[in-house]
């Protein structure tokens, strides 16, 4: 696989840093691999795409609280993120 397909650009400010209220209203990019198009959906839509022989792979792997604050004693608060074990 050529990791560098999986290179692109994502602004901070659409990363999502909590989660949606109602999960519902999760959003999801949907790719038209025949077409090559993207939708920006909800996940409420979900349901629409699977068809007849798709597999659908569901993942609930537990994710650590990477992110952590700090505060100095001059009052200048720190953000930090752990990205490895």
């Amino acid at each position: 696989m050529d990791t560098g397909l999986l290179e692109y650009d994502l602004p901070g400010e659409l990363i999502a840093q909590h989660p949606a209220e109602r999960r519902s209203d999760s959003r999801m990019l949907v790719l038209n691999r025949a077409g090559g198009d993207l939708a920006d959906r909800r996940f409420a839509d979900l349901g629409e795409y699977p068809r007849a022989g798709d597999c659908l792979v569901l993942n609930d792997t537990k994710v650590i609280p990477a992110r952590f604050y700090a505060a100095r004693r001059s009052g200048a608060v720190l953000e930090g993120l752990f990205l490895g074990e």
